[in-house]
Order: C-alpha cells, then structure tokens, then sequence
C-alpha cells in the first residue's frame, strides 16, 4: 500500500470513529462578514476558459496534477492580466490543439464617473504569439533581461519553455537561445536573483520521471481503477538555471550543491528565511521530506530542513505537500510557511522563529485539524480583509477516488471544496469558508490559485484554475471596508519588479507589517508582484523600509506613499539605512521582537527622516 493510500484510509478511520490528535485550543470566533467575501466573476467578466486533462480511462497521473495559472501585467498598464495553461490530449503520440491551449487574457478594467469598477478580460493568445509546445502544467513570471517587461516560462510534461515579452504585446520562444530548456515534467518554478548580480536566475521543480509505457496500475480499496501516487516513479532533481546577463543561462544545479538531495517537488518559494538578506530556497515535495536550502553567499546552498524543523510532520513522517506560501503571520518580521497536503494530514503551519530553526503549530494554530478531510493544491497568505493579519486561503481537490462522487457517476471523482482560514491574531486561525461565501463552497478539483488585485480595490482576489473544468475568478467584495498600502517596487532601468524585496511598513503607536515581493508560491502558478498591506481602521503610515535584493535598504517616509492607493517605489530613490549589526537579521533589527509568542505588539517606530521620491498612483482604468 502506498503511503499515500495508507494516509487517505487513516483518516477515513479517524473520520468514522471520531478520535485522532490531540485537538487545537478552541479559537475566538472570527466575525462575521456583512456581505460575501468573494464572488465568482468568470463569466460575466470575459474570463472563460475551460481545462482539458486528457483522461482516457487509463488513469495516468499527470491527468490530475494541472493546471496553473498567473497573474503578470505584461503590457505595463497598471493592471493585472491572466495566463491560463492548458492541459490537453494525453497518451502516447498525443498532440496539442493550438485552438484550445493556453491562453492569455488582457485586463480591460475601467472605473466610471461613480467609481464603480466594470471588469473585463479579452482573449489576445493569437496576437501574443504564445505557443505551448506540449501537455502544460504551470507557469512563472519574471523579468529575466531587465527590459521592464515580465517574461513567461511554461513547464510542462516533458517541457518547457521561456517567452521573450517583446514589450509591443508579443511574445518569443527564446528557450533553446536562453539554455532555459527542461525536458523532465516540471510543474512549479520560481524566479530569483541568488547571487544579488542584478539579474533573474531560475529554478524549476521537478516532479517524476513519468512515461506512459511504465505507467503502473491502482486500484481504490474497493478494486476500481484509480489514480497513482509518485511511489510509482522515480522523483528528479529541479533545475537551478544562473542568468548570465545577455539573455542566456547556465545550468548550475550540480555546482550549487542542489543534486545532493531531491524529491518530487510541487511546491517552490524563494525568500529570505534566515534574514541574511540572501534569499533562501523551499522546496516541498509528494511524499518526501521537504528541502529548505540556505543561500551560503558563494553560488552555493546547504540543506538544513531536518535540522531547522520544517522537513517531516510532528511525528516524524513525509507529508505529501503540493501548494506553499511563506509570509509573516504572526506578525514577529520574519516570514512563516504555510503549506497543504493530502487529505488525513492537514495543512502545516511552521512559525519561523529565526536562526535557521521552525516551530510547527500546525495543531496549535487550529489550522490542521481543520484542514483534514482535504487535499490542498494553490494556497497563499493574503489579507482579505485588510485587518493587517495575514489569513491564508487554499484551494482543494482530491488525488484518489472519492467514492460517493464514483458510486454516483461523477467522471472525475476528486471534487472537494475550499477553505478560507481568518486569522485571529493571537497565532490561531478561525475556518471561515461557510460563512465567508458560497463560491468557495462549490465542490471542484482545483489545481492552481493565482492571488493578487485584479481590479485596483485594494483587496486580494483569487484566480482559480480547476482540473477538467472552468476557471473561477473569485473577486473580493470587501474593497473600501478598511484602509490599505499597495506598493510597486522596482529596481534596475528601465525597472523590473524588484522580487525578493522585504518591505517594512511602519505605523505610528502599532506593530510593524512586514510583506515581500514575490510571484512565486502557491502551487504552479504566478501572482501579483505588488505589495497589499491592509492597514485596518486607521489608514496612518509612520514610512517604508525596503530591503532590496542587492542588500540595500532604504527608508521612504510617510509623505512618499499614499495610503489607499498604490505607489510605485524605486530602488536608489530613497534615503540610505545603515546594514543590520554583525549576528542579527534584518527583521530583527528592525522591529524588536515580543517577549510573548504570538503577541500582539504595539511598536513605535520614528518616522524615516526624509521624503524620498516615489510616484504615487491611483487605481488605473479611470
């Protein structure tokens, strides 16, 4: 029996008998919303799209593993479009539909006289020359020349491919001239500057050396045929490709030290978890222990995960993790994971406590318990609802036949919905999906989630790209409702979005927010680059700190940004801050940590001495 098989049936037996783990502390409840959180506006927005897995009756498991999505504003107009990959045909010999592969979609969003927004998307595939060469898993975003304009890279079953923006709306194949090239079944990739020389590199997580003559057979614990997990093939080490500067790559892999230990990875995030102002890389995989590779500052990482705490459950054992996000829950500076697995292990949660080291609260914060009947995929930290805490919302699907949903005749028998978990701010997590909207409670097999602020409110809404079925644009209904900071961070010339930056946002007589710049998280899927910060009631900002990726930090005061809009911040604009002393991190030098875990902390920062330079901007489409 495989471990994955093993782990569905524990929790079958622990559903029936009503027994298992030692229960969280009861949370608080969490309010109760006035109006539903999120609504579905596919349709009527223009976002249509319909995935294809390829199933055929013969089970074989990349059918259920896609697909991604991303958000990226690749025409620089100050709004977030989307990129929907395709799965397509699968079997031996089978060829895509280029009229029915992955598709890019432009945001036409226009807000009228009322400031009433009317969002809509319009299908420009043909014109952007993008072309997936085969079945599509997910998708990254990142300027990899510095032109200004984000790039694309597909991973795929036995593929891969990186598309040039040209910055006039086309795109073009540049993978053979880059070295870009990953003829393994990639699924999430991520782009990050490792070596702070100013320029993208990029990692791509591999998952299993599958092929379809060596595809093994499964059976439910009733017989019926049923979908594999990844004991049935090998795992392959990712891919760590260094950018040269003059449009090409070179893989690193082996140099780096990454090839030392792997496994199959479905989750990739870069961030600095050890507040060395290097980034770091976290890499969870299928029923293997995770990864965290701590950048060592000369081109090469070192594996500590079992050391630092966060590579196996509380008990000892490899969980079978797909979606991932690192962010600063509690509040301390210094960013968090949160990861979903299969269904009868429950999301985990580890509480970075700096040092290299993790504390996992997954039971502690209520967030496992919870979280049990479901299998997780896109998930990602997101203040919903500007409170300033960051709550977290996954998107789920099962992997084996449910067998209700086969016994009525469902084709595709993994449907499960999904789950919005409220932070409290006291470390603990209220499930608030019921309550939140009935749009999360629809029962699809959810793949990838791409978060971000689709239409200049100031509230994160969710992208959801579902298996076999109709992609779900989740908008959130809550814009207005309490104040916010967003902020675009650019670096270089003309300005890419600066990813990695950790941005400090400091508020008179309360606790600092701390936020980075990232696409990456989730699972096989790209978000919005652009910093959201709820500030709750009070829209009162002391000033911004900004630890760039190159390792400066600046400081921009309070009359520089401008609260319930998004300001656009350049590296080299703001006033220079000392490094942080020898033997302590940026967060910690920063913002004090509390005496109690977990606390909620008052701080009062002194307000940045000079104005710095920043343009700020108001919601485009006016």
């Amino acid at each position: 029996m495989t471990g994955r098989r093993a782990s569905w049936l524990a929790w079958a037996v622990l559903a029936g008998f009503g027994a298992g783990t030692a229960a969280a502390p009861a949370p608080q409840a969490a309010p109760a919303p006035q109006r539903p959180v999120f609504t579905d506006r596919a349709a009527e927005s223009g976002l249509v799209f319909n995935h294809q897995n390829g199933m055929s009756g013969k089970f074989y498991t990349p059918e259920i593993m896609g697909p991604g999505a991303a958000l990226l504003d690749y025409d620089n107009d100050g709004r977030m479009d989307v990129f929907l990959v395709q799965g397509g045909p699968l079997g031996p010999g089978a060829r895509p539909d280029p009229a029915k592969g992955s598709r890019l979609f432009h945001n036409e969003l226009q807000i009228g006289p009322d400031g009433k927004r009317h969002l809509h998307f319009t299908d420009v595939t043909e014109r952007s020359g993008i072309r997936p060469a085969g079945y599509g898993m997910g998708v990254a975003v990142g300027d990899f020349d510095n032109d200004g304009y984000p790039d694309i890279y597909l991973t795929g079953l036995g593929w891969a491919q990186l598309w040039h923006n040209n910055g006039d709306g086309t795109f073009t194949d540049v993978t053979q001239k880059s070295g870009t090239a990953n003829p393994h079944w990639g699924v999430s990739a991520t782009f990050f500057d490792y070596d702070r020389d100013g320029y993208l590199d990029l990692y791509v997580g591999n998952y299993l050396n599958f092929s379809f003559a060596s595809a093994k057979p499964c059976r439910t614990a009733s017989g019926e045929p049923d979908w594999c997990g990844p004991v049935t093939a090998d795992a392959v080490p990712g891919r760590l490709f260094h950018n040269r500067g003059d449009g090409t790559f070179e893989d690193v892999t082996a140099r780096a030290g990454l090839t030392a230990v792997y496994g199959p990875a479905l989750g990739v995030v870069a961030d600095d978890f050890d507040g060395d102002g290097w980034p770091d890389l976290y890499v969870a995989n299928d029923e293997s222990g995770n990864q965290l590779w701590i950048n060592q500052h000369d081109g090469t990482f070192k594996e500590v995960a079992l050391l630092a705490g966060c590579a196996l459950s509380p008990d000892g054992k490899p969980q079978a993790s797909m979606g991932i996000d690192a962010g600063d829950y509690d509040g301390d500076g210094r960013d968090d994971l949160a990861m979903d697995n299969l269904t009868g292990e429950g999301n985990a949660l580890y509480r970075n406590l700096g040092g290299q080291l993790f504390e996992d609260t997954s039971i502690a914060s209520g967030m496992r318990a919870a979280s049990l009947p479901f299998t997780g995929f896109g998930a990602a930290w997101l203040d919903y609802d500007n409170d300033s805490w960051l709550d977290l919302l996954t998107v789920n699907g099962a992997v084996l036949t449910i067998e209700e949903q086969r016994r009525a005749g469902e084709p595709l028998p993994l449907k499960q919905a999904k789950q919005l978990f409220h932070n409290l701010g006291n470390g603990r997590f209220a499930e608030v999906s019921a309550r939140a909207t009935p749009a999360l409670a629809i029962p699809e097999v959810s793949r990838g989630a791409a978060f971000g602020d689709l239409d200049n409110d100031g509230t994160p809404d969710v992208v959801v790209a579902n298996n076999n079925g109709p992609v779900r644009l989740l908008m959130n209904n809550l814009g207005g409702t309490a104040h916010w900071l967003g902020l675009r961070l650019l670096t270089g010339k003309p300005g890419r979005d600066a990813l990695g930056a950790r941005v400090e946002v400091r508020r008179p007589g309360a606790r600092s927010l701390w936020r980075r710049v990232r696409a990456d998280g989730s699972y096989a899927s790209a978000n919005d680059p652009r910093v959201l910060a709820g500030l709750g009631p009070s829209p009162a900002v002391a000033g911004v700190v900004v630890h760039w990726p190159s390792g400066r930090i600046e400081g921009f005061a309070a009359a520089a940004v401008k609260t319930d809009a998004y300001t656009t911040l350049r590296e080299g604009s703001g006033t220079t801050l000392p490094a942080p002393a020898p033997g302590t991190t940026h967060a910690a030098q920063a913002t004090p940590t509390a005496p109690a875990a977990r606390a909620v902390r008052a701080t009062h920062p002194a307000p940045v001495a000079h104005v710095a330079q920043a343009h700020v901007t108001q919601a485009p489409g006016k």
